[in-house]
């Protein structure tokens, strides 16, 4: 179609969106199916949230707010910045978005000019590249190893530093790997940073309380405050509270670069959607303990995929820090055939093929930057993932 704009043929749909779909109408069609392609929590919001949204509407907080959120919820983010991160941020320097993704779009779509560079460890959520090619400007991809737990090393990271690059996209834990960065870790990663003052920071800290085994979450302006001033800290409610189809995501960072992004939302989405703000207001100042309850509960699945999955023959799955994701490579697999005569020559040929054969839906490791790989979400129940780390297994053995 010739009227389709040329910055769109820069893009691919959301890898992980697809799959998700896919499953879905397989299963529609009868198919028993079992989705482990969805980032998303399988526990419910929590009571006192959804609560305070059917109060909201009910006391008529259902007009447009201020474009980039209101002041009841810039006060609680500000104040979970403090609490939680050790971060100082004033309520006006605090920007929300109908979602996490809307924020990346504004920050980049705001800064980016054609040339510029924006550095993204491999595997990276789908989105990040995507977002840089819409808003004009040139992903550079840095490859992380298994070896090293999937993380990005300050070598690497400095090696890919030019004086083209304007934002490292850094996100701890990880979506697809579960990687989570120590406070040695991250400052050995910052104090390259220091190096570099043209270069700004977009943390993507959505997984902050999915960590296992008394991992300590830390965020870079925590770690290096003197890189406060060019760090956009990005946070939300989807993961961590369960609100993932409530969208909203929150940023804090300075003022110069809000008001750009401000602009943005303005032409775009507007402010994101009243009811679900006045949710977020009472999911950040409500009570927490559930959260490290259900992280509990991640971490028991967490330790069972893990296990199961290294039973498989052909595969090989480290153990991740945080989040609600393995990242297992089936190298061993490649070059194999299935039953029915097919090979397989990479990643996306061992997910297609267990679709088909099991009815198992994973997100090949090519669609986060780095194979051969998969991404499994263990955000599901005990009984299902155990159902498809069986079929896995039998998959793997039967190819020959």
């Amino acid at each position: 179609m010739g009227f389709i704009s040329d910055s769109l043929s820069r893009i691919q749909p959301s890898a992980t969106m697809a799959v998700t779909q896919k499953a879905r109408d397989l299963k529609a069609a009868g198919v028993d199916v079992i989705g482990l392609g969805a980032g998303e929590p399988d526990f419910d919001t929590p009571d006192n949230i959804k609560d305070a949204a059917i109060e909201a509407i009910r006391k008529g907080e259902t007009k447009y707010t201020p474009v980039d959120g209101i002041p009841e919820l810039k006060a609680a983010i500000a104040a979970k910045f403090k609490r939680e991160n050790g971060l100082d941020y004033d309520p006006s320097q605090v920007f929300v978005a109908p979602g996490g993704k809307p924020i990346i779009y504004n920050a980049m779509m705001a800064t980016l000019n054609p040339g510029d560079e924006v550095v993204i460890p491999a595997p990276y959520w789908v989105s990040y590249p995507d977002i840089v090619l819409l808003a004009g400007g040139t992903p550079v991809t840095v490859d992380t190893k298994m070896s090293d737990g999937f993380k990005l090393t300050a070598a690497a990271l400095d090696a890919a530093i030019t004086p083209k690059t304007k934002w490292l996209i850094f996100n701890s834990p990880s979506n697809p790997s579960g990687a989570a960065y120590t406070h040695d870790e991250l400052k050995a990663l910052t104090d390259v940073l220091m190096k570099h003052p043209h270069v700004w920071v977009l943390t993507d800290d959505m997984y902050e309380h999915l960590v296992y085994d008394d991992f300590e979450f830390v965020t870079p302006a925590q770690v290096e405050p003197a890189l406060y001033d060019r760090t956009l800290t990005m946070n939300g409610v989807s993961k961590a509270y369960a609100m993932t189809g409530w969208r909203i995501g929150y940023c804090a960072g300075p003022n110069e670069l809000l008001a750009a992004m401000r602009k943005i939302q303005g032409q775009s989405t507007s402010n994101p959607t009243s009811i679900s703000q006045w949710a977020a207001v009472e999911a950040l100042n409500g009570p927490q303990d559930f959260i490290a309850e259900r992280a509990e509960v991640f971490k028991g699945r967490r330790d069972l995929v893990v296990s199961m999955l290294n039973q498989a023959s052909g595969l090989k799955c480290p153990t991740p820090e945080g989040a609600f994701y393995v990242y297992p490579s089936c190298e061993g697999c490649i070059g194999k055939t299935t039953p029915d005569g097919k090979v397989i020559n990479g990643d996306g040929d061992f997910a297609a093929a267990l679709l088909e054969a099991e009815g198992v839906a994973v997100v090949h490791g090519e669609a986060f930057g780095l194979s051969p790989f998969f991404r499994i979400s263990y955000a599901t129940s005990t009984e299902a993932l155990t159902e498809a780390c069986e079929r896995i297994q039998r998959f793997t053995a039967s190819l020959k």
